[in-house]
């Protein structure tokens, strides 16, 4: 569910992990907007209940100038596209009913995303980024063209349809084609049953932008030169080469501090709401890892704490700032915010 600090939590991760694109489900947002989740990325939801289903799909902000069409199918599908450097992009989030649910409700959901697929113009490419809630199992024998071998367990009726979607639509079930450890497969555990997982560093960033300026490329230049012994013709080993580059780089031009910039939706953010998460995160792998009672509490209890230093964190501010605006200096800045809005617009 995404609430209270989990949208930026989740941009976050993004950031750490370089991800652009990313499809969400089970969001449980009523309505079908599109919003900043903060460190520059946006949400495009989809919902009609706040305590069920909900599917989105969350941009890097510079891509979201090249959406071209949002549909927004049902709270268990919907779709955007995208034209990425000449390139049709169709991006479809889905959200499969779970194995307990009414065969009807399941029908319903293929059907819909067959007809997403089927308006699809022939020549554009797509990308489905599902929660099918279905175990396609392990080996693919007479599956070859839709699977690898490293799926999770004994495929399940749901799964035999993921299956039989991928075939009717000659598509792939990626995740299949690579072999990971069984704790880097698994998204979901609950006593002995388990299902299919995905992961999350902030690094600090080489100050590559300084190379436009033409004195730090010339000592740039010279320095690399050094690095590669003098040769003007780079090795045939890339990624030996990539690293002196690479180091290069850090030397001459240094690296930044690895703070961002301060996002409008969550200037509220603060360490203690930081801290809380990490704790959080790394309380979750604890418990991923052994799945004793113990440790499940000790991330309950976490969740919880997580969400009233939220709270906290944001009445906090809002004082802050309210306190701020009876001043003439807030009463300015208030103006000056309000100005380059309004710029923004026209």
């Amino acid at each position: 569910m995404l609430g209270l600090g989990k949208g930026r939590e989740l941009a976050d991760v993004m950031e750490r992990r370089k991800v652009d694109i990313l499809c969400v489900q089970e969001t449980r947002w009523k309505g079908s907007k599109a919003r900043s989740i903060g460190a520059g990325f946006k949400l495009f939801y989809y919902g009609v209940d706040s305590k069920r289903n909900g599917v989105g799909v969350v941009l890097k902000e510079e891509f979201v100038r090249n959406v071209l069409e949002v549909k927004r199918v049902s709270d268990r599908v919907m779709s955007l596209k995208l034209e990425i450097e000449g390139v049709m992009l169709n991006v479809v989030s889905g959200y499969a009913p779970q194995v307990g649910c009414e065969l009807e409700e399941k029908e319903r959901f293929w059907s819909e995303l067959d007809e997403v697929m089927e308006s699809i113009p022939t020549g554009e490419r797509v990308v489905i980024g599902a929660d099918f809630n279905g175990h396609v199992g392990e080996g693919n024998t007479g599956d070859e063209e839709v699977m690898g071998k490293f799926g999770v367990k004994e495929r399940n009726l749901e799964g035999q349809m993921v299956v039989d979607f991928a075939k009717r639509m000659d598509m792939g079930v990626v995740n299949t084609y690579f072999q990971k450890r069984e704790e880097h497969r698994v998204t979901y555990k609950s006593g002995g049953r388990s299902t299919q997982k995905k992961r999350s560093e902030i690094e600090k960033k080489t100050k590559w932008w300084k190379l436009k300026k033409e004195e730090c490329c010339e000592e740039f230049r010279q320095k690399l030169r050094q690095a590669l012994g003098g040769q003007v013709v780079l090795p045939d080993d890339w990624e030996t080469t990539a690293e002196v580059i690479r180091e290069t780089g850090r030397k001459v031009r240094g690296v930044s501090s690895g703070r961002r910039k301060e996002d409008k939706e969550t200037w509220w953010w603060n360490e203690e709401v930081q801290d809380s998460i990490q704790r959080k995160r790394l309380a979750k792998k604890k418990w991923d890892m052994d799945g004793t009672e113990e440790n499940r509490q000790e991330y309950k209890e976490l969740q919880r704490r997580v969400k009233r230093e939220v709270s906290k964190a944001k009445q906090k501010a809002y004082d802050e700032l309210y306190t701020r605006l009876d001043t003439r200096e807030g009463e300015k800045d208030l103006y000056r915010g309000c100005t380059e809005e309004m710029e923004g617009v026209l």
